[in-house]
């Protein structure tokens, strides 16, 4: 197993690299296609905006690579952005199209009274398809860190591993497709859970 982590000039390269060294992993970073070589699991830790995402991965033709690697059903873990990346669109960036590898839109949080946006901070994922090849060993309800003000909506709910509630709101906290897992809450800085959620995903 070699593991692979997206750098695509704007995601939380450091923590998610502490994460994999405390499984026993020595990652290795890419920029570019050609920087995959024999990687067999890819992590892209997603930080900052889907427009600005998505525009430094084209840049760095790795849009169409990750779409390939995706429908090859090959190992993907897509943290926050790098999560809403995967679908259609976003309505942070109404002109920027997504991989698309997940049907389905990204949504804002609707504005209620007394509800903070950004959602930050931990909150529990609730599970939705019992112990998914990712999803074991977590429990009913795991708790995790979030820091977002958009999150996805697919339109096959099937995919969904897990859901959050914030405050009248519901959205997809994860969702698992074959070898491709993605979540919108940061498991590098969630403790044991989000530890084991990496492990699950590395097979370990």
């Amino acid at each position: 197993m070699k593991v692979g982590i997206i750098d695509y000039g704007g995601g939380n390269l450091r923590s998610v690299a502490n994460a994999l060294h405390a499984l026993g992993q020595e990652p290795r970073i890419i920029a570019s296609p050609d920087d995959v070589a024999d990687a067999t699991h890819l992590i892209l830790p997603g930080q900052g905006a889907f427009g600005d995402c998505m525009e430094r991965l084209q840049n760095r033709n790795l849009d169409t690579f990750l779409k390939n690697w995706i429908h090859a059903d090959r190992p993907y873990f897509g943290i926050c952005v790098g999560y809403q990346i995967l679908f259609d669109s976003s309505e942070e960036a109404p002109n920027t199209t997504g991989l698309g590898v997940v049907p389905g839109v990204v949504r804002r949080f609707v504005d209620e009274p007394g509800l903070k946006i950004p959602h930050m901070g931990w909150n529990s994922a609730g599970s939705k398809r019992g112990e998914t090849p990712v999803w074991k060993n977590l429990g009913a309800d795991p708790y995790f860190y979030y820091v977002h003000s958009y999150f996805p909506e697919p339109q096959d709910p099937s995919v969904i591993v897990a859901e959050t509630t914030y405050g009248n709101q519901s959205f997809a906290a994860a969702v698992e497709d074959g070898n491709m897992f993605a979540c919108q809450f940061h498991p590098e800085k969630s403790q044991d859970a989000g530890i084991r959620l990496i492990r699950n995903f590395l097979g370990l």
